[in-house]
């Protein structure tokens, strides 16, 4: 099977919703109060707002929940600090907030106060990053193991059909999109790609600079890397051109935001290829809304679609999303 074909059948079986919801008490997650005609407070707590894609996820989060009268969205800013962001939720809890959004910055330490509000009859909904539990009511992103496969196969379909030695720039090591794309791209690079080294960037342009730059001027014979996502990606890129590298080839995950991220590094030419990562905010609000103005229970896991984006289609796809 081509990348493109694997891509296009990843998108397909991204579509809608899987798997009931289970676990918790009989009231986990209920609402206290639901209906068209009340009045409804969302408290979000985002993992930070220094990488481009968290702070376009927080901007469609409050564009969609404008749209319905029923909701007052707050946001909150974690700032990389789970302590923090267990705060937020802690506190979000205390103002007894009727629904509640979450991007964890790392999965573990977000899970116990998670289930709290959940518990709390609150109901929480869950986004991009994961908690170690289902204790939530839904779980909204895209397939990041799937995303992985995909980037693993471009590379050992489109840049190294040969084989060939690679370097790694991950995400944040404890939070489980940096597992998931790390493993599926392995799983679907096969054994002829040989990730020689790697090293943890934790999301950001800036710190993959310099995390980039040791790992290019280590490996000086190594012409390929992998990132976890799109600023990292492009800090990659400007590494090597501190270097005067321009035989580096990079790609990247993410393609948000629409005109300042890697759909448009990769037409620019600075990236071979991303993978659109939806930010499930707009999804979010729907999901809130049967929630609460509707009285509905909803699947424990909704998966977004997503795409590969290289030189060839970058104009198409940067159109069409655009245009949405």
């Amino acid at each position: 099977m081509t990348v493109l074909a694997a891509c296009a059948t990843l998108a397909l079986a991204g579509c809608g919703t899987t798997s009931e919801q289970t676990g918790g008490s009989a009231e986990a997650g209920k609402p206290e109060k639901c209906g068209a005609d009340g009045k409804y407070t969302i408290g979000m707590s985002q993992a930070n707002r220094g990488e481009p894609y968290r702070v376009r996820m927080d901007d469609d989060v409050q564009k969609a929940g404008s749209k319905v009268p029923q909701f007052k969205v707050e946001l909150a800013d974690a700032q990389k600090d789970s302590a923090r962001q267990a705060e937020q939720v802690q506190t979000f809890i205390t103002q007894k907030v009727n629904l509640i959004i979450v991007s964890p910055n790392e999965a573990a330490p977000l899970t116990d106060i998670v289930k709290k509000a959940y518990n709390a009859r609150i109901p929480v909904i869950v986004l991009d990053r994961k908690t170690t539990t289902e204790d939530y009511n839904q779980w909204i992103g895209a397939d990041n193991i799937k995303i992985g496969e995909a980037a693993g196969k471009y590379f050992a379909e489109k840049l190294l059909p040969q084989g060939g030695e690679i370097l790694e720039i991950r995400g944040l090591s404890s939070s489980t999109p940096a597992g998931e794309r790390g493993d599926g791209f392995r799983k679907g690079a096969g054994d002829k790609i040989k990730i020689v080294a790697q090293a943890d960037a934790e999301w950001e342009r800036d710190i993959a600079v310099t995390k980039a730059t040791e790992l290019l001027r280590s490996h000086p014979n190594i012409k390929h890397v992998y990132a976890h996502n799109d600023p990292m990606a492009e800090g990659v890129y400007k590494a090597a051109e501190q270097l005067g590298r321009k035989d580096i080839v990079v790609t990247g995950i993410d393609g948000l935001p629409i005109d300042a991220g890697g759909i448009k590094a990769v037409e620019a030419g600075r990236l071979a290829a991303t993978f659109v990562y939806p930010t499930a905010g707009k999804e979010a609000i729907e999901t809130a809304k049967k929630i609460l103005v509707d009285c509905q229970s909803v699947a424990k896991q909704q998966l977004l679609q997503t795409e590969l984006v290289s030189k060839e289609n970058a104009q198409q796809v940067y159109t069409r999303l655009n245009a949405g």
